[in-house]
Parts: structure tokens; C-alpha cells; sequence
């Protein structure tokens, strides 16, 4: 009785760590065919941007970079993101989330939350782009 309960004991500490929430585009309201990324130089995970362009682009869309605050005129829809790593013998990517405007109306947002910070789970280790091509995915999945 002692090992089933140790058992369930592990798998309850193993499974459910990852919090995923998100509000995809309405492909039937929103016409996208571009996005600009706003360059986010706070975010010291090194791949996040890369991933996170990719994970647009693999959808159709073309993506343009920027920095600072100030928009080019030909950007209708802004991607805003965010990113936090942990640490446990080495950094890992914790929390992220990615915001979609246009003008002031969100038209999507997703975000990744490690709960307890991956306690401990060893899938707290995994990429990048392991850990956010799902849930970009699930945010571009109307498109």
C-alpha cells in the first residue's frame, strides 16, 4: 500500500507543473498576413525571439523586428512578449507571455507558467522551443 501511494505521490509531483493559457486569434475577425515584434531586450533567454518568429512564421505570417517603443507605419498587428527564466543547476525558461495587438485591441495572448517553478519535474530543462511552439500554436491555430 506504502509503494502505490508513493507512486501516486510522484506522478502528482510530475504531471501538472506547466500552466497554459491562452486566447487564440479570431481567424474569421482577423485578417493577418504581417506582424511586428516589439524587441523585448529585457528577456535574456537568448533563443526566445528567434523561437518565437519562427513559431509565427511556420503559421504563414511574415514577422518584422523592432526596437523601442515606436512602431513602423506598415505594423497594423504588434506582438509584445515576455520572459523569465529560472534556476536550478542551470537557467531554464519559467514563464513567458506573448501578447497580440492591434492598436489597443487585444487580438490574441498566450502565456507559459511553470507552477512551483517545475518542482521537480526534469521537463523543466526542456527548450525553448520546446515549451512555447505549443503554445504559439495553439494561439495562431484559427489562422
Amino acid at each position: 500500500m506504502r509503494k502505490a501511494g508513493l507512486i501516486a505521490l510522484s506522478a502528482v509531483m510530475l504531471v501538472g507543473c506547466t500552466s497554459i493559457n491562452v486566447r487564440p486569434v479570431d481567424g474569421n475577425r482577423f485578417k493577418l498576413v504581417h506582424v511586428c515584434i516589439q524587441n523585448n531586450p529585457k528577456v535574456i533567454i537568448s533563443d526566445f525571439l528567434q523561437v518565437l518568429r519562427d513559431g509565427i512564421e511556420r503559421h504563414g505570417l511574415s514577422t518584422q523586428v523592432f526596437e523601442g517603443y515606436q512602431a513602423p507605419s506598415a505594423c497594423e498587428y504588434i506582438v509584445t512578449y515576455t520572459a523569465r527564466q529560472s534556476w536550478d543547476f542551470s537557467p531554464y525558461l519559467s514563464q513567458a507571455l506573448i501578447e497580440m495587438r492591434r492598436g489597443n485591441e487585444l487580438v490574441a495572448r498566450a502565456e507559459y507558467h511553470l507552477r512551483a517553478k517545475g518542482g521537480l519535474s526534469l521537463a523543466k530543462w526542456a527548450g525553448t522551443e520546446s515549451k512555447m511552439n505549443p503554445v504559439i500554436d495553439e494561439m495562431l491555430k484559427n489562422l
